[in-house]
């Protein structure tokens, strides 16, 4: 019985590392807002402690909003925030930053953006996947 219990448990941490990130449904933008749709790891399965990670974040946006800052946060860790690297405004949308985890384990990563809209330093919706991290 212990040998079924394990095998189902670890069963499921595979599932949970392999899964595709989540996205979020649409609903029509408002002036100028981002909205980030989805968060996707190349390299899901490589993601050690301390070295950087590429995170590859599908939004939409009405216009070319100017971007701030990725924010991340490890299972409540956080949020660290980070440079964002590259935009693109084509079709998908997409923001690369480099991440770094602190923690080794499964961890639930959660993302947002601050972007400037009407002047002012906004926050984005909130996407997120799991991801295990590896000593």
């Amino acid at each position: 019985m212990r040998s079924i219990w394990i095998a189902v448990l670890i069963g499921g941490i595979a599932i949970l590392s392999i899964s595709s990130c989540a996205t979020v449904p649409t609903e029509p933008l408002a002036s100028g807002e981002l909205r980030l749709l989805s968060m996707q790891i190349p390299m899901k399965e490589d993601i050690k402690v301390n070295f950087s990670f590429e995170v590859n974040i599908k939004f939409e946006a009405d216009g070319k909003p100017e971007i701030r800052t990725a924010c991340f946060s490890f299972s409540g860790d956080g949020p660290y925030c980070y440079k964002v690297t590259d935009v693109n405004y084509g079709s998908p949308a997409t923001i690369k930053v480099q991440v770094r985890a602190k923690n080794s384990g499964l961890n639930a990563l959660e993302s947002y953006i601050y972007y400037l809209l009407d002047g002012k330093v906004q926050p984005t919706n909130v996407v997120g996947c799991q991801i295990r991290v590896i000593p």
